[in-house]
């Protein structure tokens, strides 16, 4: 990784601007929010005469990371062709599923699961939702509800409202980089089932976006920042396909291209593209 330049994690609530995965990436990755701080971090791998590769660290619920992000590449100084690369998001929300539905495997049959992540926007609260819905549509656990981190409902409500429902027991699964928040008095058994993504799968996904991000610029001439910054416009949220549907409608919207790319813009993986994500992380 060190002949390719340095690679940055930029992080938005998710990932709590970066606090969640301090530590976890690796020595070659610096872990920053956006905005000011990855300015700094990718105007200071310049100044040194480094490439950098700009990874944006969100599970598919926070498209305006993408965005802003690329906004932030787009302003900082240039420093030639290829001297900054903005990579594909780590995960997509069908990543999220999948990964949700690993999780899930390793929590009791009779349990009900609560999918917690940090409370963003209603649009990005309203997501979490669908994919929870998703999990237990293709999952064995009957009873899957949504907790906010900051929100409401919260942990600990969330729980409360599980034992109402007849859940004998509770498997926390958080759908975010961060720990599930304190649940308070437990009205019934409580399993924090860990880490959505454990350690070493953080950094092998890490490593594969960096790479795809180089091959892109290796093959197509693309930087990857034109395409990202719609990233919150037509794609993200209102473009996504559950597991098992392909992509086979037709686009009315122009699409951003990088040079040399004829038709390059973000897709969601498919259900094939899923399962693999959750046997990257088994």
């Amino acid at each position: 990784m060190a002949g390719n330049g340095g690679v940055i994690a930029v992080c938005g609530h998710e990932a709590a601007y970066g606090r969640a995965l301090e530590g976890l990436l690796g020595p070659h990755v610096s872990v920053v929010a956006g905005g000011r701080a990855l300015f700094r971090a990718v105007a200071a791998h310049l100044r040194r005469g480094e490439p950098a590769v700009v990874v944006p660290m969100t599970l598919g619920r926070e498209p305006g990371l993408v965005a802003d992000t690329a906004r932030t590449l787009r302003a900082v100084p240039a420093g030639g062709p290829g001297a900054v690369l903005l990579a594909e998001p780590f995960g997509t929300a069908q990543h999220l599923v999948a990964w949700l539905r690993a999780a899930a495997g390793r929590a009791p049959a009779d349990a009900a699961l609560l999918v917690t992540a940090p409370s963003g926007d209603p649009f990005e609260d309203a997501e979490l939702y669908r994919v929870a819905a998703l999990v237990r549509r293709y999952g064995r656990h009957a009873l899957v509800e949504v907790a906010f981190d900051g929100g409401d409902p919260d942990p600990a409500e969330g729980v409360r409202r599980c034992g109402l429902l007849g859940a004998e027991r509770v498997a926390l699964l958080p759908a975010s980089f961060t720990a599930v928040g304190p649940v308070g008095a437990r009205p019934v058994p409580v399993t924090d089932i860990g880490p959505l993504v454990p350690g070493p799968a953080l950094r092998r996904v890490l490593d594969e976006r960096v790479a795809d991000a180089h091959r892109r610029l290796r093959e197509h001439g693309d930087d990857g920042i034109t395409a990202g910054l719609a990233a919150a416009d037509h794609h993200g949220h209102a473009h996504t396909h559950p597991p098992g549907e392909g992509h086979g409608h037709a686009h009315g919207h122009p699409h951003a291209h990088g040079p040399g790319d004829a038709h390059r813009h973000h897709h969601h993986p498919s259900a094939a593209e899923a399962d693999r994500g959750i046997r990257s992380i088994a």
